[in-house]
């Protein structure tokens, strides 16, 4: 893409997530996710109806009179967004491809980031890890991002989400919340290490799909091709038991994957190409408070 239409897109998707960020996600995203616990902030005299277990001895012993700690909530963040670049996102039958509303939901979550202070990091895997931009402040930051975002080629078109996760739990040492953003076409199994992950760090999963991956039209003999694999293969969609069992895998995959983020304990949501994926993030946020 040349650079002053890579730059104008990068313009465009900062305009509509930032404000979309600050109007819509600002409370509801600082109460969703909150920081890593109670910190230690000062002390003061005691007053009636404090808890006794709040008591510093040590203070209260050199004023002779009781003092007690305060806390308050360690609000800074990190948060990791795990970006699936394999060959599946570039698919779309309306005028949004996958790829592009990945994009809008992950610079949402950036700019809902770093409003509330919250440092924003990014891996980029397909069935490897294509790259690492390490957690960051700032607006620089956020439009480097989201270049990325918009003009990142990757050297492979397979997926592993297990290596991503491996890969997070690995690299990011404190604590972080990390959003998978993927349409979870994902040949091998990664229960165990969505497991581990989740345990270390909060991980939340958001499922973009497309509405043709989820039926086939009647429209006769269809050449169908995996981005992924390059397979090619003819089927007969006028066949009402074609498209019936076509319907029914999709319906098993997305309750495996379902079931999956239950037994994980990680919140999820699905969102479609043609659907407004702001009701979806405030879904979100909603079940987590």
């Amino acid at each position: 893409m040349e650079t002053s239409e890579l730059l104008k897109k990068v313009r465009r998707i900062e305009i509509k997530t930032r404000g979309l960020s600050r109007n819509i996600f600002a409370g509801q995203y600082h109460s969703a996710f909150k920081g890593r616990g109670m910190a230690f902030s000062e002390v003061r005299e005691y007053q009636y109806g404090d808890d006794i277990r709040d008591i510093d001895w040590n203070v209260t012993a050199r004023y002779v009179r009781p003092y007690v700690k305060v806390f308050e909530e360690e609000r800074e963040l990190t948060v990791m967004l795990l970006i699936d670049v394999s060959g599946s996102r570039d698919f779309g039958s309306t005028h949004v491809m996958k790829r592009d509303m990945i994009t809008e939901i992950a610079a949402t979550l950036a700019f809902s980031a770093i409003q509330n202070n919250d440092k924003i990091g990014v891996v980029f895997f397909s069935d490897r890890i294509e790259k690492f931009i390490s957690p960051q402040k700032g607006k620089k930051h956020i439009l480097y991002i989201i270049r990325e975002l918009i003009d990142f080629k990757p050297e492979a078109v397979n997926t592993d989400i297990g290596k991503a996760l491996k890969y997070l739990t690995n690299a990011i040492k404190k604590r972080c919340t990390a959003f998978i953003i993927s349409d979870f076409i994902n040949k091998e199994n990664f229960k165990d290490d969505l497991t581990i992950a989740n345990k270390k760090h909060d991980v939340v999963a958001i499922q973009v799909f497309d509405k043709r991956e989820t039926e086939l039209p009647p429209v006769g003999l269809m050449k169908i091709k995996d981005a992924e694999t390059n397979q090619e293969r003819w089927i007969d969609s006028s066949s009402a038991k074609t498209r019936i069992a076509y319907s029914q895998w999709w319906e098993r995959r997305q309750k495996d994957m379902s079931d999956t983020m239950k037994k994980c304990k990680v919140d999820s949501i699905s969102v479609r190409t043609d659907e407004d994926f702001v009701k979806s993030l405030i879904l979100l946020f909603d079940k987590r408070n």
